[in-house]
Parts: C-alpha cells; sequence; structure tokens
C-alpha cells in the first residue's frame, strides 16, 4: 500500500503519519512539505526514522506539477494540509494558496492519474457557522453558512465544493471538528482569536491523536476491503459525548491549568456573542461505528496536556493579576482581537461578532449552557434530544431511492428550483437556479447531502444571509437562532478592508 499526504507537519497530519506507518503493508509514504524553514529539520527527521518508506516532496500544494508528483503510483491520497486560523484570519493570501487553490491542484491530479488513487479530503465544522443553545446538534446536509469575515471556512466551503464536484470515482469527505493538541495553549497566547470563542458555542473537540488514529483505521480497514461502503460519502470527525463542550467549558479546563478561569482572566464584553463556529455532532457515530477511533475524552486530554508542560504548574503560583496584565490584557491590543475593533472603529465586525443587543459587562448576567441555564446540561448532550434542522426533503431517504419530488423539494426549501436532474444518479450534474435568478450545475448529492446551494450567493463574500434568510427557510431555521430579522446587514471584504452596508445599498 502507498499512501500520499499532505500536512504532516500539522497536529492532525503529524499524527496520521506516525501511526499509518505502524501499518505493516504499508510500503511507502509519500509527503508533501512547503518550503518553510521549519520543514527542514521535519525532513532530516522523517528520512532518518523511516528510511525508505518515506518520500519526501517539496513545493506549494497550489502547484499542479507538485501535486503531480505527490501522487504518482499511489494507492491512497490523504489531504490534510490548511492554513487555519489565526493565520488564515492575518494571511488571506496563504488561506486562499492552501485550502482553496492547493486543494483544486491536488484534486485536478488525483483526478488525472490513472489509475485513480483514492482521495480522504479534510474539511471542517467551520462550514456550519454559528450554533448556539437552541440548535446545538448537527448533521451533514445541514446549511453550510459561513460566519461572516470567516476566511478560512470560506476557501473550504469553495475547496469541499471543487472536490465532490470534480468527478474523482472513490474520495470521502471528512469535516474535522474543533482538535485538541499538545500544543493548545502554546499556540493561542500570540493573537486575540481566543476572544472570538462563544462562551455558549457548542464545541466537540477530539484529539490529534485520535484523528491520526481514524486515518490510520481507514487505511488499515479498507486495504482489506472491510468498508466499501464508506466511499464517496461525507461525514462528521468528532469525539462523542464525552468530547461535547462549550466555548465556557474550554476556557475552564484550558485555564484551569494555570489555576484560572474565564470569570478570573476575562471579562465577559470581551467575548463574542456569535459569528463563531461549532457544533455537536448528531452524526458522528458513523465514522465510529466503521472505525472505532474514538478513545480520548476531552478532560482527560486536557489533564495530559498539563502533565506534558510543566510552565502550567508554575504558573499555578504566579499571580492572577499578573498572567491577567502581561497575556491576556495584551491580547486585547492585537488586531485579532474583537476589543481593538471597538477602539479602531471596525463596526462590520463588532456588529457581526455581537449584534444589536447590549453586551453584559458581569459574569452574574451571562447566561451559560454549561451552568444548566437553558436546562440539564447533560441531557442537552444526549444525542437522542438533539432538535434537528430540516433538509427540506425525506433525508431519511437512501439515495437510491431518491425522486424528482425530492430534489424539487429541496430546491424549493433553499429558496429555487430544480431546472434538470436525474435522480436515479445522485452524482451526475444537475442544473439548479436560485431565488437570485443564477443558474449553476452541482449535483443532487452535493446538494442535498453536503449542504452546499449556488456557487454566487454562498461564495459568501459578500455575506449577505440577512437578505437570503428571508426568502430561504433552509437558511432561515438556523441564522435566526442569533439573528433577528430585521436585520439588513451585507459584509463584504474589500481586500482586508471589511465593509458593513445595508442591504438596499447592496442590491
Amino acid at each position: 500500500m502507498k499512501i500520499a499526504m499532505t500536512g504532516v507537519s500539522g497536529n492532525m497530519g503529524r499524527e496520521a503519519l506516525k501511526q499509518t506507518l505502524e501499518l505493516g503493508n504499508v510500503q511507502f509514504v509519500r509527503v508533501l512539505l512547503s518550503w518553510r524553514k521549519r520543514n527542514n529539520k521535519l525532513a532530516k527527521k522523517l528520512k532518518k526514522q523511516y528510511g525508505d518508506r518515506i518520500g519526501i516532496v517539496r513545493g506549494s500544494v497550489a502547484d499542479k506539477n507538485i501535486c503531480k508528483a505527490l501522487v504518482a503510483g499511489m494507492n491512497y491520497v490523504v489531504h490534510m494540509a490548511a492554513v487555519i486560523p489565526p493565520r488564515s484570519d492575518n494571511d488571506f493570501e496563504a488561506s486562499e494558496e492552501c485550502n482553496l487553490t492547493g486543494t483544486m491542484a491536488l484534486a485536478d491530479a488525483v483526478f488525472e492519474e490513472d489509475p485513480q488513487p483514492k482521495f480522504i479530503h479534510i474539511s471542517t465544522v467551520a462550514l456550519y457557522g454559528n450554533r448556539n443553545e437552541k440548535h446545538p446538534f448537527g448533521r451533514v446536509g445541514d446549511p453550510l453558512i459561513i460566519s461572516p469575515f470567516d476566511t478560512y471556512a470560506m476557501h473550504k466551503l469553495k475547496a469541499e465544493r471543487y472536490v465532490l464536484e470534480r468527478g474523482i470515482k472513490t474520495f470521502a469527505v471528512l469535516r474535522q471538528t474543533a482538535m485538541l493538541h499538545p500544543n493548545m495553549l502554546n499556540d493561542n497566547v500570540s493573537d486575540g482569536l481566543m476572544f472570538h470563542t462563544c462562551v455558549n458555542a457548542p464545541l466537540e473537540w477530539v484529539s490529534s491523536r485520535d484523528s491520526g488514529y481514524l486515518i490510520k483505521r481507514i487505511l488499515e480497514r479498507d486495504s482489506a476491503a472491510e468498508v466499501p461502503e464508506f466511499w464517496c460519502k461525507i461525514y462528521n470527525i468528532g469525539a462523542g459525548k464525552k468530547g461535547m463542550a462549550t466555548g465556557y467549558d474550554t476556557f475552564k479546563y484550558g485555564f484551569g491549568l494555570i489555576g484560572g478561569s474565564a470569570e478570573k482572566f476575562f471579562r465577559p464584553e470581551w467575548l463574542s456573542r456569535r459569528n463563531f463556529h461549532g457544533l455537536w455532532y448528531y452524526d458522528g457515530n458513523e465514522l465510529e461505528e466503521l472505525f472505532h477511533y474514538q478513545r480520548d475524552g476531552m478532560e482527560s486530554y486536557w489533564q495530559e496536556i498539563g502533565r506534558r508542560h510543566k510552565l502550567f504548574k508554575l504558573a499555578k503560583i504566579v499571580p492572577k493579576k499578573l498572567i491577567d496584565l502581561f497575556l491576556f490584557r495584551r491580547l486585547l491590543k492585537t488586531p485579532n482581537a474583537p476589543m481593538y475593533w471597538k477602539k479602531s472603529g471596525d463596526d462590520a465586525r463588532v456588529y457581526a461578532y455581537f449584534g444589536p443587543d447590549e453586551v453584559p459587562t458581569d459574569w452574574k448576567d451571562v447566561k451559560l449552557i454549561a451552568k444548566g441555564d437553558f436546562g440539564d446540561y447533560d441531557e442537552m448532550r444526549e444525542v437522542k434530544n438533539a432538535v434537528l434542522l430540516d433538509h427540506g426533503y425525506d433525508d431519511r431517504k437512501p439515495l437510491s431511492d431518491w425522486t424528482r419530488d425530492d430534489l424539487e423539494s429541496a430546491a424549493k426549501f433553499r429558496g429555487g428550483e430544480c431546472l434538470s436532474a436525474d435522480p436515479k444518479d445522485p452524482y451526475k450534474a444537475a442544473k439548479w437556479r436560485c431565488h437570485d435568478g443564477h443558474e449553476f450545475t452541482l449535483s443532487p448529492f452535493t446538494v442535498l447531502k453536503g449542504g452546499h446551494w449556488c456557487p454566487v450567493c454562498s461564495c459568501p463574500a459578500p455575506w449577505d444571509f440577512d437578505r437570503q434568510a428571508k426568502f430561504s427557510p433552509y437558511l432561515a431555521q438556523v441564522w435566526y437562532d442569533s439573528h433577528v430579522k430585521n436585520e439588513d446587514m451585507c459584509y463584504d471584504l474589500d481586500g482586508k478592508t471589511p465593509i458593513m452596508r445595508h442591504i438596499e445599498e447592496h442590491e
């Protein structure tokens, strides 16, 4: 078995490579490393550790020739490379090059290789956008509502759609949830990204170790021809109930390692009220039933992080006022922090992340899922109690039973119509028209099972979901969980400058 991998310098990729090479039937893994300086050391380390079992291609994933060299002669291609926040927030070009252009180049290379390798594409939970206590559970087929200004999710949305439509014979798209890894705290003390976290955001945390183990199990079981039903589908990578938490819990466990808490280190007005991303996976059991990869629990993994980093123990004896002053208050001044937006007059981002309501300034006025303010917290995290979104057709049907009525119903629910389609071949291109009159081609699978829609309206810049929700019940059912119907805002990107406009001006 010969495998190509991207993203092996990242947290998931590092684990996937290490664990995959534990398999005895893996003859060779070829990895792609960019020319970033830190990868020079990694390349030497990998060759020393694995010798002839590892091959290294250096260059950009956005280079088609590099991608062709990477996938040539491989049985599997696992695409994990990504530029993630906060770097993607601060470097639009890097995000676009890796997350979108790179994915397109790699998908092209896989499609053109003969015979085609099987392609595993790692997508993201960020496609689902903002969730809160009203619909904390989500599943494949739910609306993909990229939060305004989330360029990472925007590029990943376009990339996933390209993979689904490229015509690759054997593929799988895995939407990764929030990931716990050993450098969690270290990676989040140089930027204001942590202040984007909403305290009531439902977050399902899976460890990088379990994520890598999933890749190993997929390769192991598929090479033994045990899971033919796995392919040509979209899945959510989750951790089950033991990984389900909220933004507030994340601060509790993370700051607990240094003897603190959200209340000790933060003021509530520093934290966004909406426009984040995260949910609990209603269908996360599908991958677990196939590959049995969910081993780590969130609480135990945080404890492991604490044991690995002795510095956290020392931080417990440092006065909390000093940590607050020299760490968190310093981050408030970085350009990615909401308080920086407020002081610099970035009204677009402030409104997108906080909305029209008054923001509590005292923790006693903040209602928290984690403290039972919306019902029993333990009961809320039970899959059996999930309140699910409507997909506009009977989504319990297998693909083989889809009819033209199902496609037309789904399109109408999105505010548009199905112009032509062959429901007996859900992967065959079909024609659709959105509410705004844009005609486009996507397969029924990409629309109904993927949650994708008009490539113009779902670009998504400019973000005008306030307007779209007025004629799309599909979007409205979740958009109005954190927005009110009289919001008529459109958020745009002009280079790196955010612009907020009323919809009337946009039209």
